[in-house]
């Protein structure tokens, strides 16, 4: 193995560094091969000064650093790029420079930090010739086939942070908050921060909820003295009945932004008598630095995606199982779809200290 190359696709997450940092170490230290990084996801395949070595040197000081140092492009799929072309805006299928670009610059392999998206167009890449070894990054933690991805603990931290400092306001204003977090289509981090800030109402996208029930919640709370109650919200939560809430439409690349949902609860909460502030987490969840949790995570990823590259098992993704790193396939993965079980022992566990889900 002489040279491999290494991307990170899609949004970033804290770790995303670490496990850059691994991967550059092991592929040199332990197999004496060159590095090279690929910058803003597979654009840097086909854009100018795209590529830049990797050292020992390039990635000192990197274990505590949120971000990449390689860029991310959660809009880069070669499949489907938008350029411009004779004044109107035209997708475009590039998918073959990016094989052609493996090809010229030699690689024996190229990993590919990222998401469901990006792992699915790893997937079909390898299906073209590339040598893909993917390696799961996600804060939402929906990749199927892990138990864990790095980034998540570190956002969870962000979250429940936020809904400790919501409490202290909230019991001195006799309030109604209500905090959105991030949370597409997955739950993840709204019922592990919840369940750990003490949240008496979580929504997530697996459970619709009814306006009415959290209304009856939180005049139950005030009935029993409390008179304040912490409402977190997953953004991809939404009504029985109804539609999730975006804040912008999308188009055949773009996928529409999810955002609204928080302030639609607080509205309700506040129009039937209860002083109601809505916070929007966001970005936050993204940034810092990451947990020691997920550097340990993110290290152990690394090193055992350059492990796999040596061994030639292309078209299989670093996973979490039980506590061991094993790998699997990145077609198995792609088929899961990865959500928070409704029936799970943290969602029996909130529902028995009386958090509600807004369902009954």
């Amino acid at each position: 193995m002489k040279r491999i190359g290494i991307l990170t696709g899609g949004g970033d997450a804290p770790g995303l560094n670490a496990v850059i940092r691994a991967a550059v170490k092991t592929a040199i230290y332990e197999y004496n091969s060159e590095v090279v990084g690929i910058r803003n996801g597979y654009d840097g395949f086909i854009e100018a000064d795209g590529i830049v070595p990797l050292t020992i040197e390039s990635v000192r000081g990197l274990l505590p650093r949120g971000g990449t140092i390689l860029g991310a492009a959660n809009r880069g799929n070669p499949y489907a790029r938008k350029i411009i072309r004779d004044g109107k805006e035209v997708m475009i299928d590039v998918s073959d420079e990016i094989i052609k670009g493996i090809k010229r610059l030699e690689m024996d392999a190229l990993l590919v930090l990222g998401g469901d998206g990006t792992l699915h167009i790893a997937h079909a890449l390898y299906k073209k010739g590339a040598p893909i070894i993917g390696v799961p990054k996600t804060i939402d933690n929906d990749i199927g086939g892990t138990e864990f991805t790095f980034g998540f603990d570190t956002a969870v931290n962000t979250a429940t942070e936020a809904i400790d400092k919501l409490h202290t306001t909230a019991e001195a204003h006799h309030r109604v908050m209500v905090l959105e977090l991030m949370g597409r289509d997955a739950g993840f981090i709204a019922l592990h921060a919840g369940v750990a800030g003490g949240a008496d109402v979580i929504l997530i996208p697996e459970i619709p909820f009814k306006f009415e029930s959290i209304l009856a919640q939180v005049r139950q709370r005030v009935q029993d003295g409390y008179l304040f109650s912490i409402i977190v919200v997953s953004e991809g939560a939404k009504p029985q009945g109804g539609e999730q809430v975006f804040s912008r439409g999308g188009d055949e690349i773009y996928v529409p932004r999810l955002g609204g949902i928080g302030h639609r609860v607080g509205e309700f909460i506040e129009k039937h008598g209860y002083e109601s502030r809505v916070t929007v987490l966001g970005h936050l969840q993204r940034g810092g630095s990451p947990t020691p949790f997920d550097r340990w995570l993110a290290t152990r990823f690394g090193a055992a995606a350059v492990r796999l590259a040596a061994e030639g098992k292309f078209d299989r993704m670093v996973a979490l199982r039980a506590g061991k790193i094993v790998d699997i396939l990145l077609e198995e993965v792609t088929a899961i779809t990865k959500r928070v079980d409704v029936n799970d022992d943290a969602v029996l566990a909130a529902r028995g200290m009386g958090v509600s889900f807004g369902d009954e």
